[in-house]
């Protein structure tokens, strides 16, 4: 994928504003994804110029979607929805985030099963501060539309 490609985050993620909080795919292999987002002076999660760190694992999960919408696009599909199911060995370096800050987020596959089912070891960092580090489990349907129909009806 060309430099152009990797920076229109949009191509890769479901997410939209205002939840959409990464900016930038930085590189996204078969095993690995870095992301950039800067955080945001207003918006749903910020108070006082900060955001709180536990925010950290929304920014995880959305790198992870990330890494799942490059590498359909690369198989010529669309990205689809994936789901958090958790979060083990959550470890927050600090109480905040101050606005502006540049984040980069990185995010590697440990696990990934037929049934769509993963596990990826992620952190942020804050220049060479780690701000947050987490292990996310995650669902990708196969079929994301029905399997969303199913849930609701």
């Amino acid at each position: 994928m060309s430099n152009d490609a990797l920076l229109n985050i949009e191509r890769f993620l479901p997410h939209r504003a205002p939840i959409r909080l990464i900016d930038r795919l930085i590189n996204a292999d078969d095993e690995h994804v870095v992301v950039e987002a800067q955080v945001p002076t207003h918006g749903r999660f910020v108070r006082d110029g900060v955001m709180p760190a536990w925010v950290s694992i929304e920014y995880m999960a959305q790198a992870i979607a990330a890494w799942a919408g490059a590498r359909a696009v690369r198989r010529g599909d669309v990205p689809q929805i994936g789901l958090l199911l958790g979060t083990r060995k959550l470890e927050l370096h600090r109480a905040d985030i101050p606005c502006g800050a540049l984040l980069s987020i990185r995010a590697h596959c440990e696990l990934e099963t037929d049934n769509g089912l993963g596990m990826f070891a992620c952190h942020m960092m804050l220049g060479d501060e780690v701000v947050a580090r987490a292990n996310l489990s995650v669902y990708e349907p196969e079929d994301s539309a029905n399997y969303l129909a199913r849930a609701s009806s």
